[in-house]
């Protein structure tokens, strides 16, 4: 049997990088699967496209950062597929730059994508999930979040918000078994960070004990542990995905 089967998800911004490849290994793995996007409409299309013959999938152009259009994803989605089991808040960008440099700008754009985004979707499953007593949060920080990075302080604050957001959640709603778990990925080799320089790719893996980048899939993984009865009794963790780079 499929570890998802029978079980709904919905995953923030699904149209590249991490949040593909985490709609495309839980599809295998036998979930439904409600995604949003941004403005990639030609993306989210092809995304429904590849996945539509193994599974039930709908894109919904939604902003996460938005508190009503939160609840109404939320909505939607409840009406297309009847419930939401997971959730996975992994909408996110980067706005990097010095603190010096850092425009007030750059500092409110990452909070509000990055952490507000949590705390709306969040909020918006809490009351479906309860009503049925189950439910699984999985909430994407980052290793930045856990040990910072210069040149990064608001995305990090945004990763490290996440995370004590994440494990109140946990203290929350364990009583209603509605678990609250995050995934820290380090570097995962993406469309984004494939246009670094081979330098820069190349300090980073000196500095991972396995030696490589990690990709989307790895991640996905961790997100199937998590979603799936198989953590039923794990909740306030962080998993990092990062080849050992925080040991």
């Amino acid at each position: 049997m499929k570890l998802l089967e029978g079980k709904v998800a919905l995953i923030t911004g699904a149209t590249r990088g991490i949040g593909k490849g985490i709609a495309e290994v839980f599809a295998k793995q036998g979930a439904q699967v409600a995604f949003t996007y941004a403005g990639s409409v030609d993306k989210a299309k092809d995304l429904e496209k590849t996945l539509s013959s193994e599974t039930k999938i709908k894109a919904y152009q939604s902003d996460a950062s938005d508190y009503e259009a939160a609840q109404k994803l939320v909505e939607d989605v409840i009406a297309e597929f009847g419930q939401i089991d997971i959730l996975i808040n992994n909408a996110g960008i980067t706005r990097d730059n010095l603190m010096l440099r850092m425009s007030k700008e750059d500092w409110d754009s990452i909070i509000k994508v990055n952490l507000d985004s949590v705390f709306n979707l969040t909020k918006a499953v809490v009351k479906p999930m309860m009503k049925v007593k189950k439910g699984s949060i999985i909430n994407m920080s980052s290793v930045v979040g856990i040990k910072g990075n210069a040149g990064q302080a608001n995305y990090a604050a945004s990763k490290a918000g996440v995370i004590g957001f994440s494990k109140s959640i946990a203290l929350e709603l364990g009583s209603r078994n509605i678990r609250c778990n995050v995934i820290a990925p380090g570097f995962i080799e993406t469309e984004m960070t494939a246009a670094l320089d081979e330098k820069i790719v190349q300090g980073w893996s000196e500095n991972i004990p396995l030696k490589r980048g990690g990709q989307p899939e790895d991640v996905a993984n961790a997100c199937v542990f998590l979603g799936s009865e198989m953590s039923s009794y794990i909740t306030g963790q962080v998993i990092n995905v990062d080849g050992g780079l925080l040991t």
